[in-house]
């Protein structure tokens, strides 16, 4: 009996690591490589580097990627981070402008930083 209850908190441990560390790490991968398997030509989507762009070929395990009017790339499919959709809300406004407004924060903050500056000149 009492090896079992030794045996109960190494358990307890294993348990806990494969729900909060191996079970959502093989959804995650599960995803990308179904994410992966379904890209098709007229996507645009963004490479794990940030690059965006559109695919213009799709080779085996290469996709070519346009990533300006007239520039062409070949990439890995497994590259491939994400799929750019425009996503539309309820009020019918896409997303993205949505992303514009954070980019004002950004422009705020570093404009109040600024003031801050100022005034530890003055003094």
């Amino acid at each position: 009996m009492e090896n079992a209850a030794s045996l109960l908190p190494i358990v307890a441990i294993a348990v806990i690591f494969w729900l909060l560390i191996i079970r959502p790490a093989s959804r995650q991968r599960k995803a990308a490589a179904d994410l992966q398997a379904a890209l098709s030509v007229g996507d645009d989507v963004m490479l794990t580097s940030g690059i965006l762009g559109s695919i213009v070929g799709t080779d085996g395990e290469h996709l070519e990627l346009e990533i300006a009017p007239g520039v062409v790339i070949q990439v890995m499919r497994g590259a491939v981070a994400s799929v750019r959709r425009d996503v539309v809300d309820e009020v019918g406004e896409v997303e993205e402008d949505a992303a514009g407004s954070s980019d004002e924060g950004i422009s705020l903050a570093k404009d109040a930083g600024a003031s801050t500056d100022n005034t530890t000149e003055e003094r």
